[in-house]
């Protein structure tokens, strides 16, 4: 198992602009002192870990083989306010004090021309309202077919809800108050957490004999937690606390009102 120190880093990046380095590569199970992390964290490059097979090999003078960590260099690094753009080229602005021509392929778009590492907290949070969005479709389908046409209406109002929250999170908007099937943030959390006083029901644990519906909508809840903590992983701050609270209260409400749904199926209130 190696062991990469500070000193080795230096050595290794002695004759290298650092500036055009955005991410060090090395084998899985390879050590990292305190230091040496500290050194690429200082230099914002990011440490990744690879197979041993996609680093790049060399042979030692014994002539052995011998695999190298590799760096991933950005194309070009330059001071954009003083410098005008090549002409007809568009530029990609980075997060690690830099710039591209071309858009690599592991990279996509945070926001404008600022292109991320394809599993940057913020590209994996929409990942999973991506999936949301589908699984809203596909309970839609399921509850057509069970011929609950107010639950398909509501389940339109509430995927429409979470492309409003891509469209604010993208585009760096707030999510003003809203309501969700006619109710208040305040109203959605009493009724999930009083069901027996609106439902007349008690808490209950979904269960595959409580029918199709129940079932759909509680993927579609535990999808939304999944969501709420990606969210909460993506916005959060050095000492805990969040910036996008407004994003986190939405998915909180939100997966209250997917219980709210299931009581009201239970209780009835979708029959046709």
């Amino acid at each position: 198992m190696a062991l990469i120190t500070e000193s080795d880093l230096r050595k290794h990046f002695r004759n290298q602009n650092l500036k055009e380095v955005a991410v060090y590569e090395v084998a899985e199970g390879t050590i990292l002192t305190p230091s040496a992390k500290s050194f690429l964290t200082d230099h914002q490059i990011e440490l990744r870990y690879v197979h041993a097979a996609d680093l790049i090999a060399s042979t030692t003078e014994s002539g052995t083989p011998e695999l190298k960590p590799k760096e991933v260099k950005l194309q070009i690094t330059r001071n954009l306010d003083v410098e005008k753009p090549s002409k007809g080229i568009k530029r990609f602005h980075t997060l690690y004090g830099g710039f591209l021509e071309t858009k690599p392929e592991h990279m996509t778009h945070l926001y404008g021309n600022t292109l991320v590492f394809k599993d940057h907290p913020r590209i994996i949070f929409r990942g999973k309202l991506d999936s949301l969005e589908s699984k809203l479709m596909e309970a839609q389908m399921c509850c057509f077919k069970l011929n609950m046409t107010k639950l398909v209406e509501d389940l339109e109002e509430i995927l429409q809800f979470v492309r409003r929250i891509v469209r604010c999170e993208v585009l760096n908007e707030s999510i003003e108050d809203f309501h969700l099937l006619g109710l208040t943030p305040k109203e959605l959390r009493a009724q999930s957490h009083f069901p027996k006083k609106y439902f007349g029901l008690e808490h209950f644990q979904p269960s595959y004999d409580m029918g199709e519906a129940v079932v759909a909508i509680n993927a579609l809840r535990t999808l939304t937690r999944e969501a709420e903590l990606l969210a909460y992983q993506a916005f959060k701050k050095e000492h805990g606390e969040a910036d996008r609270g407004d994003i986190i209260l939405s998915l909180n409400r939100l997966s209250s009102l997917f219980w709210i749904i299931m009581f009201r199926i239970r209780a009835g209130q979708y029959n046709s």
